[in-house]
């Protein structure tokens, strides 16, 4: 009979200790500010129509392009601005004298949120990006780039060329 009590109060224990760990997420707070930042400046950016696409993505089309439309592995040419919501660059091409950002679409060389978004785009087209962290550099950030930081990406598809035959 005792040993019974024991395991249940060992059970009880546990569980209140696993509740306990499970509310405490150190997590959560810097996922709600993050959330409350995007909210932010969409309340402030209004006139700014963005799409929330189904990934968490933030896409807003400035200009329609007429050219091709990018798909996995073809290879995007673009000109960019990366910036915080605060507006400060974080980095650029567009003031380098012409030295195109190039790379494949769909293939992970970029952060997933860039690399979604451009497939939105066609050649000739202008959008803006708001990306949230866990389609960008996630809670552990990157270089300067803090963890649960979202990044808001001024782009310019400037050509597409097809990939690889199938």
């Amino acid at each position: 009979m005792n040993k019974k009590i024991s395991q249940s109060i060992l059970m009880i224990f546990t569980a209140g200790l696993i509740a306990s760990l499970v509310s405490c997420n150190p997590a959560s707070k810097y996922e709600k500010a993050e959330s409350e930042s995007i909210s932010n400046y969409l309340n402030t950016n209004s006139a700014d129509t963005f799409k929330l696409e189904t990934s968490g993505l933030y896409y807003h089309e400035v200009l329609a392009g007429t050219g091709r439309a990018p798909v996995a592995h073809d290879t995007a040419y673009v000109l960019y601005t990366g910036k915080y919501l605060n507006g400060n660059i974080f980095d650029t091409n567009t003031n380098t004298g012409g030295i195109i950002l190039v790379f494949p679409v769909a293939e992970g060389f970029l952060i997933a949120g860039f690399d979604e978004g451009i497939t939105y785009m066609k050649a000739g087209g202008k959008a803006t990006f708001l990306i949230p962290s866990n389609l960008a550099y996630g809670p552990q950030g990157y270089y300067s780039i803090a963890g649960y930081t979202p990044l808001l990406y001024e782009v310019e598809l400037v050509k597409v060329a097809p990939g690889p035959a199938k």
